[in-house]
């Protein structure tokens, strides 16, 4: 709607460029990230473990479905854990705050037990989210600019299952940046199921040399002067007014 009558308009992935055959003039700018680039040294992973209760003998899964969480996945994993086998990963789940007293009662009812189980640590909320993020093996989650901005700075694989109804389909468009690189999958939200998640992360921790090259390339589209490039089309903006 207002390619037409804006200056400049600027995109988060090179792939966007195509979908807006009316704009005057388009700058690959990335999408603005909160998430601190630094690594983690490893006296820093070993604390943040110590939290969240958790050893890394196991791949860790950080599972996420926004703020708010995602009744869908949350339903998955539930359908995961109830399958009662042991598990070849370790699972954190941000449920949501408003889901997680639901997702609860929901284990009981399907007797799993999240407090006899080393493998599984499930929170209403996760704070120190991109500690957490750069702990984990693999993030299973929604697609949006924002999460995929941060999941390529960091340089990790995922597996997602982009949120339906949106408009034009954008997160599935967001997923399919990474998964075109060979640096995540995709599960169609209507698809998933306990037992096609579980499937698919056991895949791909099965080739942890494969799991890294993954990483690897999430990295090679990160963007790592976001806002240099944006304050420079603004000033330009600006200078031409």
């Amino acid at each position: 709607m207002l390619a037409k009558i804006t200056d400049t308009i600027l995109i988060s992935f090179e792939d966007a460029r195509n979908r807006i055959p009316n704009a005057k003039k388009i700058v690959l700018t990335g999408t603005p990230i909160k998430i601190n680039t630094k690594e983690l040294t490893e006296s820093q992973k070993k604390e943040m473990l110590k939290q969240i209760n958790l050893n890394d003998e196991k791949p860790i899964v950080l599972i996420f479905g926004g703020s708010q969480g995602a009744k869908k996945i949350n339903e998955a994993v539930i359908d995961l854990l109830s399958q009662n086998k042991k598990l070849n990963y370790n699972i954190v789940l941000s449920a949501g705050e408003k889901q997680y007293n639901n997702v609860i009662e929901q284990c009981k009812e399907k007797e799993i037990d999240i407090s006899q189980n080393s493998d599984v640590r499930i929170f209403p909320y996760i704070y120190e989210m991109g500690e957490i993020e750069k702990i984990s093996d693999i993030l299973v989650c929604r697609s949006g600019a924002t999460t995929i901005a941060e999941i390529s700075t960091i340089g990790k694989p995922a597996i997602f299952i982009p949120l339906p109804n949106v408009s034009n389909n954008h997160q599935t468009y967001n997923a399919k940046v990474l998964e075109n690189v060979n640096a995540a999958k995709i599960i169609k939200n209507d698809e998933l199921t306990g037992e096609k998640l579980d499937n698919a992360i056991n895949l791909m921790i099965s080739n942890r040399t494969n799991l890294k090259i993954m990483g690897e390339n999430a990295k090679k589209i990160s963007i790592t002067d976001i806002e240099d490039r944006i304050y420079k089309e603004i000033k330009e903006t600006i200078r031409n007014m």
